[in-house]
């Protein structure tokens, strides 16, 4: 974890990106302060509470979720004092969330079953006990701006494009945007609910912002050129996914033959097959936020892991 000033008074806490759950976060910490996105766990999160309190003693009067996934917001408890700000649909969401479920999960490593037993060595640097939802508070539905100290914050719905509920949060004088996971930087995305054509609505949106600095929802700081790779990860996806879905392959068999080429380095790379499943979706007509089979989906990607020889790679 690794803490890193990337405009005046404006801080990024970044994790390295080692797979599932290792995600981003930022802290203004002018005027009552703002910290974006909490971590998936407690202990993460305190981690982080102490990276913020060597530049900003006093608790964040904001937090802001830029979706519900608990790698962004399961840390809110350690905020009590803090408003928390999201999305109506991201509040909605994470009310259904179960991290004892989660943690049910983590804890199967002795399962006889491959794909929960590889679930739960991923889970294993995590711990989901103690956590409390603490879902936002104050709600927005397209806008809202916050005046930090004379620092103008605006907090902008994007989705549905990574889930229902995207916002990312823009900084116009520091040219710094939060981008959530809206954007993946050098690692596989993976988007539940939301549309192709949203996604790519929202990276073109935060390329029009012309920030200096982007935070990404998961691994380094870049400029530009993030949004613009993985916009052209995602059409190369939906293109491929396209030809295998009118060839009448599986989505499995699809994922199989999709060459990543220049993505192919990118983390987490089974995630392709979650992927082409959105693009089958949307190619048979269901609706953005249609009920997702998890447990499939993610047996799924641990059968391309192994089919595609992605778990005899070095490390």
């Amino acid at each position: 974890m690794e803490l890193r000033e990337v405009a005046t008074d404006v801080y990024a806490c970044l994790q390295e990106d080692r797979g599932l759950g290792y995600s981003n976060s930022g802290l203004i910490k002018r005027g009552s302060g703002l910290v974006v996105d909490t971590f998936w766990d407690l202990g993460h999160t305190r981690e982080l509470i102490k990276h913020y309190e060597r530049v900003r003693s006093q608790p964040p009067g904001y937090v802001v979720n830029t979706h519900h996934n608990g790698d962004h917001c399961w840390g809110n408890q350690l905020f009590p004092e803090a408003e928390i700000i999201g999305h109506r649909l991201c509040a909605e969401a994470m009310l259904k969330e179960r991290p004892e479920a989660m943690q049910a999960v983590r804890d199967a490593g002795s399962s006889p079953d491959p794909a929960l037993a590889a679930m739960a060595e991923r889970l294993s640097d995590w711990d989901f006990s103690g956590i409390e939802l603490a879902p936002p508070t104050r709600l927005i539905e397209d806008r809202l701006s916050l005046d930090l100290d004379g620092v103008p914050v605006e907090l902008i719905y994007v989705g549905p494009a990574h889930t229902q509920g995207d916002l990312i949060v823009h900084l116009p004088e520091q040219r710094v945007v939060f981008s959530g996971d809206i954007l993946f930087r050098l690692c596989t995305p993976i988007g539940w609910e939301g549309t192709y054509a949203h996604w790519f609505s929202a990276l073109d949106y935060i390329v029009g912002l012309e920030p200096e600095i982007i935070v990404p929802g998961h691994g380094p700081l870049c400029g530009v050129e993030g949004p613009n790779e993985m916009k052209a990860y995602l059409e190369y996806v939906y293109s491929e996914s396209k030809r295998f879905f009118e060839a009448g392959l599986s989505t499995l068999e699809a994922s199989v033959k999709i060459e990543l080429g220049p993505y192919a380095d990118w983390t987490e790379p089974e995630r392709l097959l979650f992927n082409v499943e959105r693009a089958y979706r949307e190619l048979r007509g269901e609706p953005f936020d249609a009920p997702i089979d998890a447990l499939m989906l993610f047996r799924n990607m641990h059968e391309l892991y192994v089919l595609r020889g992605w778990d005899r790679r070095k490390p």
